[in-house]
């Protein structure tokens, strides 16, 4: 798939390009989740109270601004205050190492989806992981303490466990163990609160974050709408491991803070709605899908890929491969992993991922990856042939909000077809992508279920810096101009190197080959976007 041309080793197969990982999550047991126990019925009473606790701060958290919030001018969200915080709800810190911070903000958004809805989606972990696919890569409900009522879910309590992350494999990915709590306060109001629960069967929990009463307040709304308002609140003990690149991004609270839940929530809400209307998407090359069932298998495609294309890039599983970091210590990140799972190719799937900062801002760098007539400059599936984009289905009212099939004018493979899906927000922007054969895409566009469509997605993650916008004086006009930050991208490529009947030991020439195509992907983005003089 990646073409004779790239000069790849004979044990990459052909019939897989670059693409993504295991699908994380979606309840699945792991190693981790197993260390853990689940609470006793002598432990239960005191962990209600707790949640009753938690619950009566958030609500103070979500009714009270000033003196225990301050509005941020930056972006109009509220930071918390730590003094007037403290004198109310005096605690002892978690961590008291001096590496250890505290994030806390809060934020709210309108979305296009009823109370109740949402309130069943944030209950259920599989489809927590659907609402929130570029923050949670994983998420199991582990224990339910109380069903609750039937009608409202009011009453719940339920153990989970959740791995967050910021899709770069520069940064660790953040793990919480939970009670989740929700209780509907009033008609048509709804507030679930998370706090940690310390549930390991060590004495020592080896996570490093540590989440204090946090959650959302969710108002029905007319037209089945919703209001949103979002508190995030954690102790993280991660300075250390923080990378220079990302580190205004995360002690700014913009990665993991409440603007960028919202942001996404509203966003994959957005999505969700578009996804359930019956108008036809747009067929530009002669490929029209007539059928609202072949739109929504196409867009329920797409989704699962760009889950397992963020469940990837937390690159899990990892192996270091020393000889590379010798010949060239280029930034790149190699996982290798077996892969036999429905949905993905079968065989060992080599991961490589690097992320690195341009000084141009982040809606410049998305304009470049979605526009067809640039791709050539970038894409090795290309082969420095144009595509062209044959349907297209919008997930949101941004132009950049949509799933695409394209077609890449390869002379020799006439059978190919690629699989896109484009998004952004305020927070940042995506661009997966995944090629697929014709038949393999036209289960889909027949509205049959393509659950076990093997696919194996490749792309990239743009996010601002982190870094504030600046004041510069205009030498030629006098005037105070305002240069914004710049972008982080991450580039992602992953390649099928073996089917499942020649399981050997890894070829390390296959692996260095990932590498190598990485680098030059980064090396011609940078031409092409002229920042070639970056380190």
């Amino acid at each position: 798939m990646l073409g004779s041309s790239m000069d790849v080793p004979a044990a990459i197969s052909r019939n897989q390009g670059p693409g993504a990982a295991l699908d994380q999550g979606h309840g699945s047991s792991s190693p981790l989740t197993d260390q853990f126990k689940k609470i006793s019925d002598t432990e239960k009473p005191l962990v209600l109270e707790t949640a009753a606790s938690a619950m009566d701060e958030l609500i103070r958290l979500m009714r009270i601004n000033e003196p225990l919030w301050i509005k941020s001018p930056a972006d109009g969200g509220f930071v918390l205050h730590r003094d007037s915080y403290e004198k109310i709800f005096p605690r002892a810190n978690h961590f008291t190492n001096s590496t250890a911070r505290v994030e806390a903000s809060k934020d709210s958004e309108i979305v296009t989806m009823n109370a109740m809805h949402l309130v069943e989606m944030i209950l259920n972990s599989d489809k927590w992981i659907d609402l929130f696919p570029s923050i949670v890569t994983k998420a199991k409900t582990i224990q339910v303490l109380e069903p609750g009522m039937l009608a409202s879910r009011s009453g719940t309590v339920q153990l989970m466990y959740e791995q967050m992350h910021i899709l770069s494999p520069l940064v660790p990915p953040r793990e919480f163990f939970f009670i989740r709590h929700c209780q509907q306060i009033e008609l048509g109001v709804w507030l679930i609160v998370d706090f940690s629960y310390d549930c390991s069967k060590e004495k020592t929990s080896p996570s490093r974050s540590w989440k204090l009463p946090s959650g959302c307040m969710i108002q029905n709304m007319p037209n089945g709408y919703s209001k949103v308002t979002w508190v995030e609140h954690v102790e993280v003990d991660d300075k250390t491991q923080t990378h220079r690149l990302y580190r205004d991004l995360i002690c700014s609270n913009i990665a993991y803070g409440a603007a960028r839940w919202v942001v996404t929530l509203k966003r994959m809400c957005e999505r969700y709605t578009y996804f359930m209307d019956d108008i036809a998407p747009t067929g530009i090359g002669g490929l029209v899908l007539n059928l609202p069932e072949g739109k929504r298998s196409i867009m329920k495609l797409s989704h699962r890929m760009v889950k397992n294309f963020c469940g990837m890039l937390s690159m899990t599983g990892k192996l270091d491969f020393p000889q590379l970091n010798e010949v060239n210590n280029s930034g790149v990140r190699v996982s290798v992993r077996k892969s036999s799972e429905p949905g993905q190719p079968c065989g060992m799937i080599v991961s490589a991922a690097t992320s690195l900062w341009l000084p141009l801002p982040p809606h410049h760098v998305f304009s470049f990856f979605r526009e067809e007539k640039t791709r050539v400059q970038w894409d090795v599936l290309s082969s420095g042939n144009p595509v062209h984009e044959i349907a297209r289905i919008a997930s949101g009212a941004h132009p950049g909000n949509c799933v695409s099939v394209i077609r890449p004018y390869i002379p020799t493979e006439n059978n190919m077809l690629m699989l896109q899906e484009t998004c952004t927000d305020t927070m940042g922007s995506l661009v997966v992508y995944a090629p697929m054969d014709i038949p393999a895409i036209n289960i889909a566009m027949n509205g049959e279920d393509s659950s076990e469509v093997p696919i194996l997605p490749s792309g990239f993650i743009i996010s601002g810096d982190g870094r504030p916008e600046t004041g510069t004086i205009d030498a030629s006009t006098s005037a105070n101009a305002v240069r914004s930050g710049g972008s982080l991208l991450t580039v992602a490529f992953q390649i099928l190197v073996s089917s499942p009947s020649s399981l050997k030991q890894l070829n390390v020439e296959s692996v260095a080959t990932v590498n190598t195509l990485i680098s030059s992907t980064v090396q011609r983005i940078k031409a092409s976007l002229n920042c070639s003089g970056l380190d």
